[in-house]
C-alpha cells in the first residue's frame, strides 16, 4: 500500500511539473482530481479486498466480528444423525431379512424334516438376527441422543446455563434422563465446554460462567463459615456474660473454685477424646459427670467449697496428670510389656478414683438429706397430733 502511495505522489507531482513547464492549467484541476479518485477508489478496494489488511467496519463487518469472537459451544451431531439413521434402516433390513429367513426354514423344516445342517443353520439365522437387532437398536439410540440433544441445545436459548427442570418442562424428558444424557455428551465433547452443577440441578455450557458459578460458591462458603465462626463467638461471649452474671454474687474464693472446676472438666473431655477405647472412655465420662455434677453443687451451695478442698489441691490435678500420661502411653506404636502394666494401673486407678468422686458427691448432698428427713419427722409430728395419720385415726375411734 505504501508503494501505491508513492505512485500517485509521483503521479500528481508529474502532472503539476508538465502543467508549469507547459503553462497550460486548464486541465489541471480536472487531472489531479482524477488520480485522486482513482486513488480513493483503489485503496478502499485494496481494504475490502487485500489479505491481512485493515477491514472496513460496517454493521455487516461488526456482525461478521461478534460471530468471530462467539465461542464454539456445541458439536456438530448432523452427522451422529445421519449414521443413526443409517444403522437403523440396516439393522431394520438385516433383521427382516433374518426373520424371513427363519420363516422360509421353518416351512421347510415341516415339509423335509429337522436335521443337523438345519439346526445349524437355525443358530446362525438367530444369531445374524441378533446382530440386526443390536444394530437397529444402535441406530435407534444414536438417532434419538442426537435429537435430544438439540432440544437441549434449543431449550438453552443461546443462554450460557439453565436449570435441568427448565430443560425438562420445555422437553418433556425427566430430569434423571437429562441429567444422564448431559454427562455422557459432556464426556463425549458434545458439549465443548459443558458442565454440571455439584448437585446436578444446572447444566452451564461455558468456562467463563463455569469459572463465575466456582467463584460465588466459593464466596458463599467463605461466607457461610464467617457467619458460623461469627455465631460460634456470640454464643461465647453470651456463656461468658452468663457465667461472669452466675458468679457475680459468689465471694472471689468461690468463683476462683468453680472457674477452676470448669477448666478440669473441660480437659477431662479433651483427654476422653485424645484416647481411643471404649472402657477406658466410659470410665473416664464418669469422672467427667462426677466431677461435673460436684461443681453444680458447689454453685448451688457455696458453702460447700470447703468440702472440697482435697477435691482441688490432690485428686483433679492428680486425675488429669494420669490421664495425660495414659495418653501418652497409648500413642506409642509398639506396646510393650511396661506400657500395658503402666495402663492397666491408670484404669484401676481410674475405678478407684470415680469411687472416691461419688462418695463426695454424695457427701456434699448430706445436708440436704438431713434437712429433709428433719422436715419429713417434723411434718409427721405434725399430721399425727392433728390425727390426720393412719394412728391418729386408730386412737380416735
Amino acid at each position: 500500500m505504501n508503494q501505491d502511495w508513492e505512485k500517485w505522489g509521483r503521479d500528481i507531482r508529474n502532472i503539476v511539473q508538465d502543467a508549469v513547464d507547459s503553462q497550460d492549467f486548464q486541465r489541471l484541476n480536472e487531472t489531479i482530481s482524477n488520480t485522486v479518485n482513482d486513488a480513493i477508489f483503489n485503496l478502499r478496494q485494496n481494504i475490502r479486498r487485500g489479505p491481512g489488511g485493515p477491514q472496513q467496519w460496517g454493521p455487516g463487518r461488526r456482525y461478521e466480528r461478534r460471530q468471530e469472537e462467539k465461542p464454539v459451544l456445541f458439536a456438530k451431531k448432523g452427522g451422529t444423525s445421519l449414521a443413526g439413521a443409517a444403522l437403523l434402516t440396516v439393522g431394520f433390513l438385516f433383521t427382516f431379512c433374518c426373520v424371513g429367513a427363519i420363516i422360509a426354514g421353518v416351512v421347510s423344516v415341516m415339509m423335509t424334516g429337522f436335521g443337523a445342517v438345519e439346526a445349524g443353520a437355525f443358530f446362525v439365522l438367530a444369531c445374524l438376527t441378533a446382530a440386526g437387532v443390536w444394530i437397529f437398536c444402535k441406530g435407534k439410540g444414536m438417532r434419538g441422543r442426537a435429537k435430544r440433544f438439540r432440544r437441549y441445545v434449543e431449550a438453552l436459548r443461546g443462554r450460557a446455563y439453565c436449570n435441568i427442570s427448565d430443560i425438562a418442562e420445555r422437553t418433556g424428558e425427566k430430569p434423571k434422563r437429562i441429567v444422564k444424557d448431559l454427562r455422557r455428551m459432556i464426556a463425549d465433547r458434545w458439549f465443548l465446554q459443558g458442565h454440571l452443577d455439584e448437585q446436578d440441578a444446572c447444566l452451564i455450557v461455558t468456562d467463563a460462567a463455569y469459572d463465575e458459578y466456582r467463584r460465588i460458591r466459593q464466596l458463599r462458603e467463605e461466607q457461610r463459615q464467617a457467619e458460623a465462626e461469627r455465631q460460634q463467638a456470640r454464643a461465647r461471649q453470651q456463656e461468658e456474660e452468663k457465667r461472669e452474671q452466675e458468679n457475680a454474687g459468689y465471694v472471689p474464693e468461690v468463683q476462683r473454685v468453680i472457674e477452676k472446676g470448669r477448666w478440669y472438666v473441660n480437659k477431662i473431655r479433651e483427654c476422653n477424646d485424645a484416647i481411643p477405647g471404649e472402657e477406658i472412655s466410659r470410665k473416664i465420662d464418669r469422672i467427667e459427670l462426677l466431677v461435673r455434677r460436684i461443681f453444680e453443687r458447689v454453685e448451688a451451695d457455696p458453702e460447700a467449697v470447703d468440702d472440697i478442698r482435697k477435691l482441688m489441691e490432690y485428686y483433679l490435678p492428680t486425675t488429669v496428670k494420669l490421664l495425660e500420661a495414659y495418653e501418652q502411653l497409648d500413642a506409642q506404636p509398639e506396646a510393650g510389656e511396661n506400657i500395658r502394666q503402666a495402663k492397666e494401673e491408670i484404669e484401676k486407678t481410674l475405678d478407684t478414683l470415680n469411687t472416691a468422686f461419688e462418695k463426695l458427691l454424695d457427701s456434699l448432698f448430706e445436708d440436704v438429706a438431713w434437712d429433709i428427713s428433719s422436715d419429713i419427722s417434723v411434718l409427721e409430728t405434725m399430721l399425727a397430733q392433728e390425727g390426720l395419720t393412719e394412728d391418729g385415726w386408730k386412737r380416735k375411734e
